[in-house]
């Protein structure tokens, strides 16, 4: 009754937390029911509770072909490329706009790396179909024939299209990753700066001593949230931008787009969840080991 009676008294904090504990078990934990579509043999006519278990068959789907071998290789090095890359890009972008002493112009430049972020993927894909297309591409049209080089087939090769997947999803996303660093810098006590400057530190040694140590817990938490996805890929980046092209498979497909263009040929339900039930597994199991690793490193920069 005493502890009762401790705990009332923080009501008011409690009806705070109430409306995004609801958010998140309604959104996140209830649908975790849906688990049990991995292991049924789904019929419409019985519904998800009716139709009959059929164990792991629908894991088999997953692992018999050697498809899905290249879908998880492409997934996997695509997202460690897309977070190394993404981190440093970033985190340069972010300390080169904390150097402009002009704010307006360091405004203009914040805008200009944001925008592509709102940009649909339908809209990227062809923004990148106007530079690479065959015959009216930028790239084939106007600059290889005025340096008289030979025109590429980009749709038809898939040797470049790690190169050309990379920088666009950098080009899309790292403004967004670069403002949540320049926060991050910008909250950096000014006195660490004029104290280093006194001491006769050069810029570099500021970057390296000051400013990389300070947003280290920002840099951390991005990276075990970006590793508990990296086996969920960007449909749209990895859909619309190759324009879906079957030529280009053996460096565009992921998990995603091979579990989607499965279900568009065979329409099974239990075959998508186990793909869904098999991502989240080992995202799970990857930002438990990412965290461990971090806490053995430096334990007060772990998430727990």
């Amino acid at each position: 009754m005493k502890t009762l009676k401790k705990h009332f008294k923080y009501y008011p904090l409690y009806l705070m937390i109430l409306p995004g504990f609801l958010l998140i078990l309604c959104m996140r934990y209830l649908p975790m029911g849906g688990i049990i579509i991995a292991f049924k043999n789904i019929n419409y006519a019985d519904g998800i509770l009716g139709s009959p278990w059929c164990g792991f068959d629908n894991f088999e789907f997953l692992f018999k072909t050697k498809d899905v071998l290249i879908a998880t290789r492409n997934t996997l090095l695509y997202n460690l490329a897309f977070i190394v890359l993404g981190m440093i890009v970033s985190i340069s972008f972010a300390i080169a706009l904390c150097e402009i002493r002009n704010r307006y112009a360091a405004k203009v430049y914040q805008s200009i790396f944001f925008f592509p972020y709102f940009l649909s993927m339908v809209v990227v894909a062809y923004m990148v179909f106007a530079f690479l297309g065959m015959e009216n591409g930028l790239l084939n049209k106007n600059i290889f024939s005025l340096f008289n080089m030979e025109k590429i087939r980009f749709y038809a090769e898939p040797k470049h299209w790690p190169g050309i997947l990379v920088f666009v999803n950098l080009w899309k996303n790292v403004g967004y990753s670069t403002v949540i660093y320049l926060a991050a810098i910008l909250g950096i006590a000014p006195e660490l700066y004029e104290a280093a400057i006194i001491d006769g530190a050069s810029k570099w040694q500021q970057i390296v001593y000051i400013t990389l140590p300070s947003i280290k817990p920002i840099i951390i938490i991005l990276a075990i949230m970006a590793i508990g996805r990296i086996f969920y890929a960007d449909f749209g980046l990895f859909y619309n931008v190759p324009m879906n092209s079957g030529a280009l498979f053996s460096t565009t497909q992921v998990i995603d787009t091979y579990v989607y263009r499965a279900m568009t040929k065979l329409g099974d339900l239990g075959m998508a969840a186990a793909a869904a039930l098999y991502q989240s597994f080992v995202g799970f199991v990857l930002v438990i080991t990412a965290n461990w690793i971090i806490r053995k490193i430096d334990s007060e920069n772990a998430l727990f």
